[in-house]
């Protein structure tokens, strides 16, 4: 049986070669596939894109370290979601609560670009988190790729549920989908996702469960 995660797993040569790079040139990186953080069980699921160079894979906790994770956790503490609404490393007592964070592609990927047949060759552990989600839950995906992928894991049509920012879809097992623009540096710096926009797709996140 497929695992959700494998700290060894070495399929894909050219993300494996590159963590090795990496570790030549900063050898207190952590530098390895990066575990989702957050229990199983929990009813809302982030999907990132994959390990920032600078933080995730230095750091071996999903947005942490780097730009894209202080507009995430800020908000999700926000919401209750975090007990902490800054975050500086994995041993700073960040506890998640009823979420989980994770991500497409679990290693670092040169130019933070995932080929296809790397996403594919993780989707096995994206498929396995997301059947391991109960009922009613609802999954945040971060841009446009981590989108795919998790429809993929799903086994269902990307034609008939289009990314675009705040989409929202009822799954055919009750679940539901929300989209949103990644929280990069790149567009909250040019204004393509304002803190207001991703606040409004974590609030959703928020009144959907609590009913």
């Amino acid at each position: 049986m497929t695992k959700c995660f494998d700290s060894a797993c070495q399929r894909c040569r050219r993300l494996s070669d590159f963590l090795k790079e990496v570790k030549k040139k900063h050898p207190n990186y952590y530098c390895a596939p990066v575990p989702p953080f957050g229990e199983l069980s929990t009813k809302l699921l982030i999907i990132g894109l994959a390990p920032g160079k600078h933080g995730a894979n230095a750091t071996g906790r999903p947005f942490t370290g780097d730009y894209a994770g202080i507009l995430l956790y800020r908000v999700l503490h926000r919401y209750g979601f975090s007990n902490l609404g800054e975050v500086s490393d994995a041993n700073d007592g960040l506890i998640l609560q009823n979420c989980r964070i994770t991500n497409a592609v679990k290693c670092l990927p040169p130019d933070n670009k995932p080929t296809n047949e790397e996403i594919v060759n993780c989707n096995q552990f994206l498929s396995m988190e997301l059947q391991s989600m109960p009922p009613k839950s609802i999954m945040i995906t971060l841009g446009v790729v981590a989108h795919k992928a998790t429809l993929r894991g799903l086994g269902l049509k990307q034609v008939d549920y289009p990314f675009a920012h705040a989409a929202e879809y009822v799954l055919p097992d009750g679940r539901h989908l929300l989209s949103s623009y990644h929280c990069s540096r790149y567009n909250t710096q040019t204004g393509r996702l304002t803190e207001a926009m991703f606040d409004s797709v974590i609030r959703r996140a928020r009144d959907y469960l609590d009913g």
